[in-house]
């Protein structure tokens, strides 16, 4: 009897191993046979479109960027992506929150994403995805454990020998990290490949590559420092645009001559060759030039380090690109790059971003997935970057947040696009100054309407002193596509800006971005919304 019961234990023991065994056998099989998508998402820093070569313009046949142009023939360019507040670290929650900035509460420059925020990392690493991000974060604070990894540049970051901060070594802002020898955006190319070469194969992967250029400085690794030495750059129809007065729009915006201002500074005083001031080739002189002739050369200069930089990340696109066709992933991973925002090159002779113009406002993206989207196609539905976080959950087969304020493009990438797809993008920029006031909007295919409440938020410290004159600017970019007339009193638009006024404040209900508790600027609209 004793021999007998052994048997039948060892028969139970040998049954339940053998099960356990397939069991395993059967979840790794799962896991091996999760067919999904990887994705490779790379962006850079104010790498606009004029410096793209794709989108046409008078830098297209200056820049160098064979393998953005690589990506074109081989995949889908949006015509009308859109950011929905063009400045940095609000861009970046958005597109990691699928929120817009008053929900996420990242509306300026100066704020922080909370790590305890969702975003769709943890989306997609719920859904079994493993997620990473590398390079610039500019949110502040520490990044979600929604990430399986991260290696991130402090604040800004540097362009030589940047230093990167991963979990081992986080400190709170600038602190903390180590550096790595070499050129940024050389570095995080090259950490990115040694992260998938090194992921967990049985799952998918959301791999985040994130560079610091082209932001200012410019500045460019020594292999292009030879480019465009003897060559003029044009400049654009509107460089000497004489301002307000003339264009009738409400604000002046940040002049070209600003910029000169800041080479000026720095070649007088090295001690400010720091951060985005660290300029390449300095020293920097306008001696015995006029006004015009200094703005030109200031153009000159900088327009050259921008496609010197960008040139850098082409040639990084390039290393992900072979990177990709080597290891056997091309097929099964969605590569997409975009800018967190557009970038003024001269345009109504400014620099930098942050208004509802149409080179500020613009993402350029372009995305390749060979399994599903067809090549060398366009594309010029209206996307906003809420948007970005749709399209991942959806390749994912995930279900998407409802707290997500985004719409997948998924089908509108294969020619399908729905009858109820958005008429208009929705922007708001809520920093402020005189200059470049605060101001709401939107954007359709023709034309665009934005209202400058100009209100100087408490959190920015600008006074009363810096609101606007001035409130509205309408623009038809059919006929007037350099935005050179406000045509805001013109009798012909009176119909089409009343009809997008509603449109507006319909955007706003919708998108829960109504001032609710901003007395002052609820007092604003209610002043001059008819004005």
């Amino acid at each position: 009897m004793r021999k007998l019961f052994q048997i039948f234990a060892v028969a139970i023991l040998v049954s339940l191993t053998a099960l356990s065994c397939k069991n395993k056998a059967t979840e790794a099989s799962e896991v091996k046979n999760d067919e999904r998508p990887n994705i490779l998402y790379i962006m850079s820093d104010d790498h606009t479109s004029q410096a793209w070569g794709i989108y046409g313009g008078i830098l297209k046949d200056y820049v160098h960027t064979p393998n953005i142009s690589r990506l074109a023939d081989e995949g889908v360019v949006l015509d009308n992506c859109l950011v929905s507040n063009s400045i940095c670290t609000p861009s970046r929650a958005t597109v990691l929150t699928g929120q817009y900035s008053h929900v996420n509460g990242v509306i300026t420059l100066g704020a922080g994403l909370s790590p305890k925020h969702p975003t769709i990392a943890g989306v997609m690493q719920r859904g079994g995805y493993q997620t990473s991000v590398i390079g610039k974060w500019h949110l502040k604070q520490e990044p979600t454990d929604e990430f399986d990894y991260y290696c991130v540049l402090p604040g800004q970051g540097r362009y030589w020998d940047p230093v990167l901060k991963t979990k081992v070594n986080w400190q709170d802002y600038m602190d903390g990290g180590k550096p790595y020898k070499g050129f940024s955006s050389d570095v995080i190319a090259d950490m990115t490949i040694d992260w998938i070469e090194n992921r967990d194969e049985s799952k998918p992967f959301m791999m985040m590559c994130h560079f610091k250029a082209t932001h200012e400085p410019f500045d460019y690794p020594e292999r292009h420092s030879d480019k465009y030495r003897d060559v003029d750059i044009p400049i654009p129809a509107t460089f000497y645009d004489n301002g307000a007065e003339t264009t009738g729009r409400s604000f002046k915006g940040q002049s070209v001559d600003n910029l000169k201002q800041r080479y000026l500074d720095a070649t007088a005083d090295p001690s400010l060759r720091k951060d985005f001031m660290a300029y390449p080739e300095l020293p920097f002189s306008v001696d015995g030039l006029t006004n015009e002739e200094a703005r030109y050369k200031t153009y000159q200069k900088y327009v050259k380090d921008f496609m010197r930089c960008g040139a850098a990340i082409d040639d990084n696109i390039g290393k992900l690109l072979d990177y990709l066709d080597k290891s056997g992933l091309a097929e099964n991973t969605i590569v997409i790059y975009t800018a967190d925002q557009g970038y003024f090159l001269g345009e109504h002779g400014w620099f930098d971003k942050r208004l509802i113009y149409e080179e500020s406002i613009h993402m350029p993206f372009v995305i390749r997935y060979p399994k599903e989207i067809p090549a060398g196609k366009r594309n010029s539905d209206i996307i906003e970057n809420a948007d970005f976080s749709a399209l991942f959950a959806d390749y994912a087969g995930l279900d998407y947040p409802d707290t997500m304020q985004g719409h997948s493009f998924r089908e509108n990438l294969k020619g399908n696009t729905l009858d109820n797809w958005r008429k208009y993008g929705y922007y708001r920029y809520w920093d402020h100054s005189k200059d470049r006031p605060g101001h709401f909007g939107i954007r359709g295919k023709r034309y665009k309407l934005a209202f400058y409440y100009g209100n100087a938020l408490k959190v920015n410290g600008y006074t009363k002193e810096n609101q606007p004159q001035k409130f509205w600017d309408f623009f038809d970019l059919e006929k007037d596509p350099k935005e050179t007339h406000n045509a805001y009193n013109d009798s012909e638009y009176q119909d089409i800006i009343k009809t997008m006024k509603v449109e507006i404040l319909k955007q706003r209900e919708i998108l829960g971005d109504t001032d609710e508790g901003n007395e002052e600027v609820i007092k604003i609209i209610e002043t001059y919304w008819n004005s």
